[in-house]
């Protein structure tokens, strides 16, 4: 900005200083853009709430066991179930992109017509990564 002194001719200057005019409309400015509240745009929404005990998934994506006990008790990875919830995991099983491996291993003193029936529930569901485990402790005849 340039200054001006006056006329040469010695005559008062009659123009208004522009100068600390704009500075204090600078500063009533920038007070009022502070002054403004945040524009906020929300939106409420109710979100769901968790479940602080969710049900265990019974059935592993990668392997099941099923155990037969001597006292006619059918375990699904440690988990006492009945035939009909054998059947349900079974099915569930069945609904995994790769099928999980189903482990079959009676105990020794299990029951024939429990480890028949449950053998007839696997064939039945269409399970085919099927095998049994703990075939080891049997090598010799007559030792558990």
């Amino acid at each position: 900005m340039a200054m001006s002194g006056g006329r040469d001719d010695g005559a008062p200057m009659m123009e208004m200083n522009m100068t600390p005019l704009i500075d204090v409309l600078l500063v009533l400015l920038i007070c009022f853009i502070l002054s403004i509240p945040v524009a906020t745009h929300s939106i409420d929404i109710d979100l769901p709430v968790a479940n602080p005990n969710p049900p265990p998934n019974q059935v592993d994506p990668i392997k099941n066991k099923i155990v037969l006990t001597p006292q006619n008790e059918i375990l699904w990875n440690g988990d006492k179930i009945s035939q009909a919830t054998l059947v349900a995991h079974l099915q569930e099983s069945l609904t995994f992109a790769v099928e999980p491996e189903l482990q079959f291993e009676p105990e020794p003193q299990a029951s024939y017509d429990l480890s028949a029936k449950v053998l007839n529930i696997i064939k039945a569901s269409g399970v085919t990564k099927f095998g049994f485990v703990g075939n080891e402790k049997y090598r010799v005849f007559g030792k558990a």
